[in-house]
């Protein structure tokens, strides 16, 4: 973030809050805020506003970066965000941090608040098979848990020390000045404690987890797939997820994503099936077997006397999916035909096929009729292809005329 830095405002009222000098070291200011901390803590009947206040002074103060700016621009600096902080924090945290619990021995009227750790979603590969006979996967999973030899605190006595680098806070806030009056602030996770805001001694660190606080573990989950799920539905662990201190644990989100099938389509709880029949059976009649999901065989055939035509669909009730939850109902199974017809008839078929079909319509005409009219010749055209064709070369022809006009428009208003 960039800024011109502000005019200079009160820079000694948080060290008259704590009542040191302006010159007092990091030593001086942590008793001063312990012994005024503990006088007015609400819990032992103190002022709440002059707790906070109290709270406010020393996280500023207690901060090189957030002091640095205190000192040079005063209050209204940190009220603007320059330092990150000034009052956004809640009082009974830092006086948490700084003590490591509450000193009165009851702990704090306030506990620490939680976070909610991050779920973890994984997409899961399924076909329309399970979905329709539902499945079972087990999955291996890799996730942290906390250690169980220290319980979570990453050293041998339970102990820890609040990291000197941020004061605790788990974060750095860097200032760079770019010139006479501007700075640029950075703020990033404190490399000493990784973001922690606490620090283990080398020597007291928990040997199963190296002061890491969490292990490891491997763990196998079985994902019940039932019937009639849908692509994308969510199959949710809850609280499987990595765990970490002072956090509340996340959940496992498995994903389905289902896998094109070669013969079936799915919409919702229907099945559509594509079937090619020929013109004779189209006309005369038809039967074939159709492999289900299921493995059984179903029987398809036509009415007897029926004429299928193209694009037809023809529907068989409750051959479609199971419906979720409810999987004794399904839904329906369309099949949608097409009629693949002959590509040329011989001279001896068509008077076969002229003896059975009904009678063409009659359209003789005589012979000065004829002698009046104009051979043509017929072709095979890709309705789709030409319409395209035309519709192309037409943009292309309204932008050329565009160029042109709009290039006299131009050119005439440069002469005026």
């Amino acid at each position: 973030m960039f800024g011109r830095a502000p005019k200079k405002s009160d820079n000694t009222r948080y060290y008259e809050i704590l009542g040191v000098s302006k010159n007092a070291s990091q030593d001086d200011l942590k008793k001063a805020y312990k012994k005024a901390a503990i006088k007015n803590h609400p819990d032992k009947g103190g002022d709440p506003e002059k707790f906070k206040e109290l709270a406010q002074a020393y996280e500023v103060l207690s901060d090189p970066e957030k002091r640095e700016i205190y000192d040079q621009y005063g209050e209204d600096a940190l009220k603007e965000g320059m330092g990150g902080g000034g009052g956004g924090h809640d009082p009974f945290d830092i006086f948490q941090s700084f003590f490591g619990g509450s000193p009165f021995g009851g702990g704090s009227s306030r506990g620490r608040r939680q976070r909610r750790g991050e779920d973890v979603v994984h997409p899961l590969k399924v076909s329309l098979e399970d979905l329709y006979l539902g499945t079972s996967k087990k999955l291996s999973l890799s996730r942290s848990v906390l250690c169980s030899k220290c319980n979570g605190k990453g050293s041998k006595s339970g102990a820890s020390m609040k990291c000197a680098g941020c004061q605790g806070t788990g974060m750095k806030v860097s200032i760079r000045h770019l010139g006479p009056s501007m700075i640029q602030q950075m703020q990033h996770p404190c490399n000493e404690c990784k973001g922690t805001g606490e620090t283990i001694n080398d020597r007291d660190r928990c040997p199963q987890c190296k002061g890491e606080k969490v292990v490891q573990e491997k763990k196998v989950l079985e994902v019940i797939v039932e019937k009639g799920m849908q692509n994308g539905q969510k199959i949710t662990f809850p609280g499987e997820a990595d765990e970490a201190p002072d956090t509340i644990t996340g959940d496992i989100v498995f994903v389905l994503q289902q896998k094109e099938h070669p013969k079936f389509r799915r919409k919702g709880e229907d099945l559509f099936v594509e079937h090619t029949l020929s013109l004779t059976e189209a006309l005369c009649g038809f039967q074939f077997v159709l492999t289900h999901l299921d493995g059984r065989q179903l029987l398809i055939k036509s009415n007897p006397g029926e004429v299928v035509k193209p694009d037809a669909y023809k529907a068989i009730n409750d051959e479609g999916m199971p419906m979720y939850q409810r999987p004794f109902m399904k839904g329906k199974l369309y099949i949608h035909f097409t009629v693949d017809f002959p590509d040329s008839l011989s001279p001896d078929q068509v008077k076969a096929l002229e003896a059975v079909l009904p009678a063409r319509p009659s359209s003789k005409l005589t012979d000065m009729e004829l002698d009046e009219c104009e051979e043509t010749t017929l072709h095979d055209v890709n309705i789709e292809e030409e319409m395209r064709r035309k519709q192309q070369a037409q943009q292309e022809a309204y932008d050329e005329d565009e160029d042109m006009h709009g290039g006299a428009q131009r050119v005439q208003c440069a002469q005026q």
